[in-house]
């Protein structure tokens, strides 16, 4: 059989599973077998497979089927130009999430020129999950005092492995635990940035998920009734460990953003707006702590 042929035969069997994206998830999986990029994989068209290969192949394809994302089948996934390791412990990285890295960056770039060369600003990323945010801000920001923080060890280890091998040793600083209280008291640390993405899907929806998307954690899914159970605590919480001036970033689903701007004036943040998504969806608001800026 054909690199062609093999191709054809696992897009039919996946288009009839209704996966959304039957030709690029064969292509994903048979270059993974294969040992090939993508590129290589289309030039070599009319190549044989070797039967061991398209039995290789064919589990990769049926674990597919079964709703089991490309992701964790590959146990990788491209995020901000990195690979990040992904397990079933963390959410997968989506590219939607590359507005918050970017918004984040922006912001740290600004505050960077501010305070000048012999000092630089302080990050915490919060449910940092496969440390996707932290370690794609890290990576571009190398100035930055970059801190993680996640209720879930196995989370947290994902994390921590995906920053040893994609950055210097100890470049962020990972803590476990439920939000701000994984931050050390007393002489806790106070940011120019904290950014999120909290879970935030009102539990209600999750049944009605894609059935990969349920396959995920429930802890980095869940929001609660609304959604927003998590999103109240950082904002309440997050004065507490700003500074004056400092800005607060999360992620969240479109449809929510009046009220979490409604919790954020209601909290005392001013210069509220949004940064839109590849879509053009509002997917991060943005805030800013009452005061000047350190």
């Amino acid at each position: 059989m054909t690199i062609r042929d093999a191709l054809a035969v696992a897009k039919a069997g996946l288009a009839a599973a209704g996966i959304e994206n039957p030709a690029l998830d064969a292509a994903l999986l048979l270059a993974e077998v294969l040992g090939i990029g993508r590129a290589s994989l289309i030039a070599a068209y009319g190549d044989l497979v070797e039967e061991a290969q398209i039995a290789a192949f064919d589990r990769l394809v049926k674990r597919r089927t079964a709703g089991e994302c490309v992701a964790y089948i590959l146990g990788k996934k491209e995020f901000h130009g990195l690979e990040f390791l992904v397990n079933s412990h963390v959410l997968v990285p989506r590219p939607d999430t590359e507005t918050l890295v970017e918004a984040a960056i922006a912001n740290l770039a600004a505050i960077a020129e501010s305070m000048g060369e012999n000092q630089g600003p302080r990050m915490l990323d919060l449910c940092t999950g496969s440390g996707a945010v932290a370690i794609a801000v890290k990576h571009r920001m190398p100035g930055t005092e970059v801190w993680a923080t996640d209720l879930s060890p196995p989370a947290l280890e994902t994390a921590m492995a995906n920053a040893a091998r994609l950055l210097p040793p100890d470049s962020v600083s990972f803590r476990c635990g439920n939000l701000f209280r994984a931050l050390s008291d007393p002489g806790r640390p106070m940011f120019h940035l904290i950014v999120g993405n909290p879970p935030y899907v009102p539990s209600g929806e999750i049944p009605g998920l894609a059935p990969e998307v349920r396959a995920e954690p429930a802890l980095a899914l869940d929001g609660g009734a609304d959604g927003l159970d998590l999103v109240r605590t950082i904002v309440s919480q997050a004065p507490e460990h700003l500074f004056p001036g400092g800005t607060l970033m999360l992620e969240a689903d479109p449809r929510q953003m009046p009220e979490i701007a409604d919790l954020l004036g209601t909290a005392g943040f001013t210069n509220i707006w949004t940064h839109p998504d590849l879509s053009g969806m509002e997917r991060v608001i943005e805030a800013q702590r009452f005061g000047t800026a350190t």
